[in-house]
């Protein structure tokens, strides 16, 4: 006799966003294992082919979130290839260190223009494709949400960006059927968090670690693909994040305490410290900037 398993992914039809590595690709290739027809883009063709035909080459394009006419082209030419949409994950992001005194304004920019607008932009190109009674966007935000770490600024100003646009899009979709996601993750063992404590200027205020550690992809991994056969409202990993933030003011004495007098140096250093964005971005207008 077999027994309930609930809800499954089989049969869904999915759009990821930054599936080229890291929790897009692993996500990617979970669902497709488990019999969802996925699809995907990023801003790495070789490693999207890679994880393409690792999921039964599935279709896959090139396309830079935060340019809003390329990701409109691209999201009709994948549903049309998925032959309709169920679910939208918006995973592409970027994160940099900043400091808020002294640091490069630019970082702001361009970590808004792939985070916030680049989520926006997707969710607008896929939504009348989504608003169904299945339809569901998952859209990933931070534990930064609740406890912000010092260099960490323009990510956790995203993060917080994109909680907020995931509770009005649950609003503005509620009479279609369709639901929204937002997951509150902690430090995952991808590329991304390696390479955005893996700084000078983080070393000096964490030492030889985090604070927490980073945790395996696998069990946030599982996390998301239990959210989406479910329409899940919050997702959170490691687990311990759901304790973390009802009491968001606490953690953050917690986390001051544990910086000491070290952050003043690690700030001096993220002030001239070069270091790359997490994944390499293609050039950009600065959006911020006048035009004469």
């Amino acid at each position: 006799m077999r027994s309930f398993a609930g809800p499954s992914v089989a049969g869904r039809k999915v759009l990821i966003t930054g599936a080229a590595r890291g929790i897009g690709a692993a996500l990617a290739r979970r669902l497709a294992a488990h019999g969802a027809h996925v699809a995907l883009l990023g801003l790495e063709p070789e490693l999207l082919a890679e994880v393409a035909a690792e999921c039964g080459d599935v279709p896959w394009r090139y396309c830079d979130v935060a340019d809003r006419g390329q990701v409109e082209r691209v999201v009709e030419v994948l549903v049309a290839e998925l032959g309709g949409l169920d679910v939208l994950v918006a995973n592409a992001g970027v994160a940099k260190q900043m400091a808020m005194v002294g640091g490069d304004p630019s970082v702001l920019e361009e970590t808004l223009a792939v985070n916030v607008l680049g989520v926006a932009y997707t969710v607008s190109a896929a939504g009348a494709h989504l608003s169904h009674p299945g339809g569901y966007v998952l859209m990933m935000s931070s534990i930064s949400t609740a406890v912000q770490l010092p260099l960490g600024g323009a990510y956790s100003a995203s993060a917080a960006a994109v909680a907020s646009l995931g509770a009005t899009l649950r609003a503005e979709l509620r009479s279609t059927g369709a639901k929204v996601g937002v997951s509150y993750f902690a430090g995952i063992d991808t590329d991304m968090t390696v390479r955005g404590f893996g700084t000078a200027a983080a070393h000096t205020v964490l030492g030889e670690t985090s604070l927490t550690g980073n945790s395996p992809v696998g069990p946030a991994v599982e996390a998301l693909e239990r959210a989406i056969a479910r329409r899940r409202k919050t997702v959170v990993s490691p687990w311990w994040v759901a304790l973390v933030r009802p009491f968001r003011l606490l953690a953050q004495l917690v986390v001051q305490r544990v910086q000491g007098d070290r952050l003043a140096r690690a700030i001096d250093i993220a002030r001239t410290e070069d270091v790359p964005f997490t994944t390499e971005q293609p050039a950009r207008p600065r959006r911020m900037e006048r035009q004469p």
